[in-house]
């Protein structure tokens, strides 16, 4: 099962964020707990200077920029057969 954190205040960025890894999630039918962090004392425990983050597995995948769609799903596939 893939542990995704989405790292963000609620700013328009990371929302979408959000939205786009319960998008490939549900359309990959791949088993994930997702967890919205916006707590921005906890942003620094996991390295993230500036948001949206994301973290899979305890790795930092994306800072600042949104992934495309095509590379979160290859991310979160990649994630998932490990």
């Amino acid at each position: 099962m893939l542990d995704i954190k989405v790292l963000g205040p609620g700013c328009a960025n990371c929302i979408k964020l959000e939205s786009l890894v319960k998008e490939v999630v549900s359309e990959k039918n791949l088993q994930a707990n997702i967890e919205k962090i916006t707590d921005r004392e906890k942003f620094l425990d996991y390295g993230i200077m500036v948001t949206p983050g994301l973290i899979v597995n305890g790795k930092v995948l994306a800072m600042v920029k949104i992934p495309t769609k095509s590379t979160l799903e290859h991310w979160l596939e990649k994630e998932s057969s490990i």
